[in-house]
C-alpha cells in the first residue's frame, strides 16, 4: 500500500479537503471541530508529507495551488466516500445521537420546526439539534448542513427533496387607509406607480422584483417604494400600518385579509409555485440521528 495513505494521512486528507472546499481556515476549523492552528499545522504536515505546496496564504485569504486544485478534484471524492463508509458502519444499529445541523427558510421552521421540537427532544433526548432560519440559498453541503427546508424553486439538482406541504401563492396587499390614498391598481405593471415595501433576498444587494403569472409565462414587476426589509414579516406589518402594498405569502396574511385589516390585490395574476421540500444530499451516509429528523418531521407534516 502506498505510504501516503498510512497512520493519521486520513485526518490530514479531511483537513486539506475541508480548507479546499472553504478556502478559510476559520471556517473548516469549524465544520471539523478543531481549533484554526491546530488545523493550519495539520495541513502543513500534509503538503510536507506530500513534497508540494497546496495553498497560498495570506492574511487575508487561502487559495489553492494548481498541485493542490488538481489534488483536491482527485482525493475529494475518495475522502467523502470513506467518511460516508465510517458513518454508516458506526452507525449500524446504533440509536439517533449527536448533533444535526439544519438550514431553513423562515416561514417554513415556523410552519414544520418550531411545531416538532418539544417532541423531538423528548423522543431522543441525545440529539442536538442546531437550526438556522434564515431566507438565504445556502450550499447545503458546503455548508456543512445535514437538512435544508426551502421553496422548491431553490433546490440543488443532486439533492433529494421531499415535498412537506402544498403549493404556495404570494399576492399583493395593501390596508384601506393605503388605498383610499393612492386608489389600486389594476395590472401589476401598475405598480410602479405605487409606493411598494421591497423584500430583499439575504446576500444580495438588489431588492427582489415581484413575480406575477400572465398568458402562461411568469414576468418581474421589479417594484420602488420608501421601505427594503430582509423579513417578509415586518413588510407585512409596514402594509398594515399604511406604509405601502407588500408582497407576501396568501396563508400568512389570510386572517388579516379576513379580518378586513388587509385587501388582496391582483389576484388574477397570483400563480402558484413549489411550496416548501425538506432536501438532504444524495451523496452521504446518513446518520440515526439525521434520519430522525426527518421522519419527525414528514409525520408531522403529513
Amino acid at each position: 500500500m502506498d505510504t501516503l495513505l498510512s497512520g493519521s494521512d486520513y485526518n490530514q486528507l479531511r483537513a486539506f479537503v475541508a480548507v479546499g472546499e472553504f478556502l478559510s481556515f476559520s471556517r473548516a476549523a469549524e465544520a471539523l471541530g478543531v481549533s484554526p492552528s491546530a488545523l493550519s499545522q495539520t495541513v502543513r504536515a500534509f503538503e510536507e508529507r506530500v513534497g508540494a505546496r497546496l495553498l497560498n496564504r495570506t492574511t487575508r485569504s487561502v487559495a489553492l495551488t494548481d498541485a493542490g486544485e488538481i489534488l483536491l478534484g482527485r482525493v475529494r471524492p475518495a475522502v467523502t466516500e470513506l467518511g460516508d463508509a465510517l458513518v454508516q458502519t458506526r452507525c449500524s444499529g446504533e440509536r439517533p445521537t449527536g448533533l444535526v445541523r439544519v438550514h431553513s427558510f423562515r416561514l417554513a421552521g415556523e410552519r414544520y420546526l418550531e411545531p416538532i421540537l418539544g417532541r423531538f427532544a423528548r423522543d431522543f433526548p441525545e440529539v442536538v439539534l442546531d437550526v438556522t432560519l434564515d431566507d438565504a440559498v445556502e450550499d447545503v453541503v458546503a455548508g456543512r448542513y445535514d437538512i435544508a427546508i426551502r421553496i422548491g424553486e431553490v433546490i440543488e439538482r443532486d439533492m433529494i427533496a421531499v415535498q412537506l406541504g402544498p403549493a404556495l401563492r404570494q399576492i399583493a396587499v395593501a390596508s384601506p387607509a393605503y388605498l383610499e390614498r393612492h386608489g389600486k391598481p389594476e395590472h401589476p405593471r401598475d405598480l410602479l406607480q405605487h409606493r411598494c415595501v421591497r423584500w430583499r433576498w439575504p446576500g444580495r444587494a438588489t431588492p427582489y422584483a415581484w413575480e406575477f403569472f400572465e398568458n402562461g409565462a411568469w414576468f418581474e414587476v421589479a417594484v420602488d417604494g420608501p421601505l427594503i426589509v430582509n423579513d417578509k414579516n415586518l413588510a407585512v406589518s409596514a402594509a398594515l400600518q399604511a406604509a405601502g402594498i407588500a408582497f407576501a405569502v396568501e396563508d400568512v396574511v389570510r386572517e388579516q385579509i379576513g379580518s378586513g385589516a388587509l385587501v388582496s390585490l391582483l389576484e388574477p395574476w397570483c400563480a402558484d409555485f413549489p411550496g416548501y421540500f425538506l432536501c438532504y444530499s444524495s451523496q452521504r451516509q446518513m446518520a440515526p440521528a439525521v434520519r430522525a429528523l426527518i421522519d419527525t418531521v414528514r409525520s408531522a407534516a403529513g
